[in-house]
């Protein structure tokens, strides 16, 4: 009851604030305040208490024993500074970044924008961040040794498709040592070219390069929902046969399909990537797909779209490994986790 009335609570504020608020300078407010929670081990030992997942959740994956199947997607936490707030929330898993060899300042503001009535999200953020060595610096200093980060790196937008290979190298040995398991985005489509490093003759050699930079970390490749089905078919052979941990299955789409939002509106919010609630049915696709082109024995990691734990439990019946979520978050409040967690345990 308590849970279900600070939720309520949460979207009164969002609908009366944060809803007015431009959307960057909201998700920073909030950003604020779980670096604060995590910066106070008294609340933080507190809320910890509140939100752990039940021991029934407990799931084994890429060798490592995750508390809950359900964690939190790379976008929110950019330079790994959140974790310890974001795991006193509940989440099983945080993946921070994605973060560059060098630090950049991304896109020109404004490049985020709320859609409510698809409950959906429009970024350009273009891989914002302060630098890998930042990154990797924040999640030494992490008190909560405990909560297991992904980190997920990109290259540079000035760097070169043809020397991409470089800057992933070069993050994956920046935070090897901090990272529970690496993820390569190659699939964002707020980078000049990143989506075309998806084709095959272009990705292996990444894809080899950073596994062997990695030194035995759990690497996965993160895709894009609007592939073809024989280009998911490669890649997913393609991870087989270098032996990569698995796949995370998917970015933002740049699809407009299908949305409730006036089409005048959209059209003014620009390009950049869509994700939320209208990415569901694709994700769900793709999942299907990968886990076919895989097999059983390799990590999936299943996100877009995913809003409460009917979503969570969808993927894990349709073969996801691991399910994260993000952009349900802005719209459900700091005690989203808690709630799917205590709903998958119930059930």
């Amino acid at each position: 009851m308590l849970l279900q009335l600070a939720r309520l609570g949460y979207r009164a504020v969002f609908n009366v604030v944060f809803r007015r608020m431009d959307t960057e300078r909201a998700h920073h407010f909030g950003a604020a305040v779980i670096r604060g929670l995590g910066a106070c081990r008294p609340a933080a030992a507190i809320a910890s208490r509140l939100t752990r997942p039940s021991a029934k959740l407990r799931v084994t994956a890429m060798g490592i024993e995750f508390p809950s199947p359900f964690g939190l997607a790379a976008g929110f936490d950019k330079n790994a500074d959140l974790v310890d707030g974001l795991a006193a929330l509940g989440f099983g898993h945080v993946e921070v970044g994605t973060v560059t060899p060098v630090a950049q300042p991304g896109n020109p503001r404004p490049r985020m924008y709320r859609l409510p009535r698809d409950r959906g999200l429009i970024n350009r953020m273009g891989f914002n961040n302060d630098g890998v060595e930042r990154a990797a610096d924040s999640l030494r200093a992490r008190r909560n040794r405990g909560a297991i980060v992904g980190v997920n790196i990109g290259k540079n937008k000035v760097t070169e498709a043809a020397d991409a290979v470089d800057d992933y190298v070069a993050a994956a040995r920046a935070v090897r040592d901090v990272a529970d398991y690496l993820v390569v985005n190659v699939s964002s489509p707020n980078t000049p070219g990143l989506r075309g490093l998806q084709e095959l003759d272009a990705l292996e050699p990444i894809l080899r390069e950073t596994l062997a930079a990695a030194e035995g970390v759990p690497l996965l490749v993160k895709i894009a929902p609007d592939l073809e089905d024989d280009a998911l078919d490669r890649i997913c052979g393609l991870v087989r046969r270098l032996g990569l941990a698995g796949i995370v299955a998917t970015n933002t789409t740049v699809s407009r399909a299908g949305l409730r939002t006036r089409a005048r509106v959209v059209e003014a919010y620009g390009a950049g990537g869509l994700s939320g609630a209208p990415l569901a049915t694709r994700s769900l696709e793709v999942l299907r797909r990968v886990r076919a082109g895989l097999g059983d024995d390799a990590c999936v990691i299943s996100v877009g779209g995913v809003t409460g734990a009917g979503d969570v439990r969808a993927r894990l019946a349709a073969g996801a490994t691991l399910v994260q979520g993000y952009t349900a978050f802005l719209y459900e409040g700091p005690l989203w986790a808690a709630a799917i967690n205590r709903e998958l345990a119930r059930r």
